[in-house]
């Protein structure tokens, strides 16, 4: 697998509020609501130095994006956070994190933003993708 760069960091909260209270107004990151979910709380940056994409993701929205659902289940940790890794080929990509034994969460499928995406889960909760995000490369 050839990681190009980190796709994005991403806050998962229950308290979205409270922590776009701390991330944009106290801290001053110019987060911005998605453009793709009306009703969708989350809010995110593109362009802070180091890192291609910032958010602040609220956890129902992250356990819909995971298993369809807005509760996150028992069977899992609690994300704090999530990190994705660029790849260019992410189905070739998930299939060698399942043939090390590596359990997704969801196979790789394209999102309604059109980011392509596969998740895990760390023992310790960490959401990872291996995602490829159109946006995000050089034309």
């Amino acid at each position: 697998m050839d990681v190009r760069f980190v796709a994005s960091f991403t806050v998962i909260t229950g308290h979205p509020t409270q922590d776009r209270r701390l991330f944009r107004d106290t801290l001053g990151l110019p987060l911005r609501s998605a453009i793709t979910a009306v009703d969708s709380q989350y809010v995110f940056f593109e362009g802070l130095a180091g890192v291609k994409h910032f958010g602040v993701w609220p956890l129902t929205e992250a356990a819909t994006a995971c298993f369809g659902q807005p509760q996150w289940p028992d069977s899992h940790p609690v994300p704090q956070a999530c990190i994705e890794f660029e790849v260019d080929d992410v189905e070739a990509a998930a299939g060698e994190l399942v043939d090390k034994g590596y359990q997704l969460l969801h196979p790789a499928r394209t999102e309604p933003w059109h980011q392509i995406i596969a998740r895990l889960q760390t023992p310790d909760g960490l959401l990872v993708g291996i995602c490829f995000t159109p946006w995000l490369h050089d034309t």
